[in-house]
């Protein structure tokens, strides 16, 4: 009786150990993550400061997040919208409570940020800088070995050295020229191509189709109006 009484007593002990040791963790962990903090989705392998993530991950301000090949990571920052790394990118997000500061150190991420909200994303050859007097989303590629922004709303300055360059929306803007036949080069004929899908490459088909059916034709009604001259010998059937 006496012997339960102590392993009982033992093992309450050992429990509220065990529960104070992990509130004394979590009270830790707290106190090293603190400012805001975003929301993570993640396709694939997606890794935030050398560590794994899955969806539903927080992420605090001053956080590097690597994407593998044929993955991708949104972090959805609230009312300073949200930043996309794409496949085979890594970035260090910085963020308060009225800027967002990319840091690209190799592929590609898209950022969109609403109406007096500062955006950025620095590179090893540029920056640009998102005009804040409106809503902005915009993409940078270092994949080319230079610095490639897109803006598809609003419009972004690129600023490199002493240059500064305004890329209005639907516009495409670079901090330096590409050799030709280099990864760059071949990336955008493969993102040209990739647009031809669906719908538009089907029309494209039809199209063709139509102007190859349209010259036969042509071709056979051209034939049936030629005249060779002389007399016209007909055969008869029956013999």
């Amino acid at each position: 009786m006496i012997s339960r009484t102590w392993s009982r007593k033992s093992i309450a002990f050992c429990l509220a150990v065990a529960i104070l040791s992990m509130y004394s963790m979590v009270s830790l962990a707290s106190q090293g993550q603190t400012g805001p903090s975003g929301e993570l989705s993640v396709s694939g392998q997606v890794t935030v400061n050398g560590q794994s993530a899955i969806s539903g991950a927080t992420v605090f301000t001053d956080s590097t997040i690597t994407t593998a090949p044929n993955s991708s990571a949104t972090l959805s920052l609230g009312k300073l919208g949200r930043v996309e790394l794409l496949p085979g990118s890594s970035a260090r997000v910085n963020f308060n409570d009225s800027s967002v500061t990319v840091a690209l150190d190799a592929g590609r991420v898209r950022v969109s940020s609403p109406q007096g909200i500062a955006a950025s994303v620095v590179t090893h050859d540029g920056t640009a800088v998102a005009d804040n007097s409106q809503a902005d989303s915009f993409t940078v590629d270092v994949e080319c070995g230079n610095t490639i922004v897109a803006t598809q709303v609003g419009k972004v300055e690129l600023r490199a050295g002493s240059n500064a360059k305004q890329i209005a929306a639907g516009q495409t803007g670079d901090a330096g020229t590409a050799q030709p036949g280099t990864r760059c080069t071949r990336l955008r004929r493969e993102e040209t191509f990739s647009k031809l899908s669906g719908g538009a490459l089907a029309a494209l088909l039809l199209a063709a189709g139509g102007a190859i059916a349209a010259a036969i034709l042509a071709a056979r009604n051209s034939n049936n109006d030629l005249n060779f001259g002389g007399t016209v010998i007909v055969v008869s059937p029956t013999k």
